[in-house]
């Protein structure tokens, strides 16, 4: 993953100054490219990508705290462009879904286990050794169906 990262972010975009560049690289870390969507700005090769990095170290460069940058960017392109969202009344069902399905997912599977345990005591018993007169029964049954006589006990 460090080596697409380094991919991404192109030379002529490093800051000189090691401190502020490794703060503009937790900066993007943090923002979604939005282009690819699934990817941050710091590992994206897409021109909006480029752009934003640069208006991060342009920010940072002025003199901007890392919050008001984030804050810059978030007022600009919205909260979609936060790979981690802050927990609001908003942001809650994206926040909540994964754990609702993890809920759903197990209820599920023991709504199915349930169903099943009646199905295989009553395979169980349907498969419990025949009693003697069902075997007579049945051998009687059998050897009708052959043309023989019935066998006599």
């Amino acid at each position: 993953m460090t080596v697409g990262a380094a991919l991404a972010v192109e030379p002529d975009e490093i800051l000189s100054d090691p401190a502020l560049e490794a703060r503009a690289r937790a900066i993007s870390s943090g923002l979604r490219c939005l282009v690819c969507q699934n990817q941050s700005i710091d590992d994206s090769n897409a021109p909006l990508a480029r752009d934003l990095r640069l208006l991060v170290r342009e920010r940072l460069k002025a003199g901007d705290s890392d919050a008001a940058v984030m804050q810059f960017v978030e007022d600009r392109y919205g909260e979609f462009v936060l790979l981690r969202p802050p927990l609001t009344w908003r942001t809650l069902l994206l926040w909540v879904a994964p754990l609702l399905a993890l809920l759903i997912a197990v209820w599920t599977t023991a709504r199915a286990w349930r169903r099943r345990q009646p199905q295989a005591s009553a395979l169980s018993e349907a498969t419990a050794p025949l009693t003697p007169d069902e075997e007579s029964k049945l051998r009687s049954i059998l050897a009708e169906s052959e043309g023989e006589p019935p066998p006599r006990d």
